[in-house]
């Protein structure tokens, strides 16, 4: 068994709220180095067999389909 980490995050152009509130949120409790906050999904797959290349391309499509908007969000895959 393999597992396969997908994160999902917002387009860099696209308004993330929540990063915003966030970064407000360390600046009142003092961190005050921390500039801009991003917030995203990660999902841990796991998959029969090995994370080759025919599984990567698997879960890029799942991603596209079910766990990213692929109009606002952009995802990565990793092996976990």
């Amino acid at each position: 068994m393999a597992r396969i980490i997908v994160e999902v995050m917002l387009k860099p152009e696209i308004h993330d709220p929540q990063g915003e509130a966030i970064s407000r949120a360390c600046q009142r409790l003092g961190f005050t180095d921390v500039r801009a906050v991003r917030q995203g999904k990660r999902f841990e797959v796991e998959v029969s067999g090995t994370a080759d290349e025919a599984a990567l391309a698997r879960m890029s499509e799942l991603a596209g389909e079910l766990l990213a908007n692929p109009v606002i969000e952009e995802f990565t895959l990793r092996e976990g």
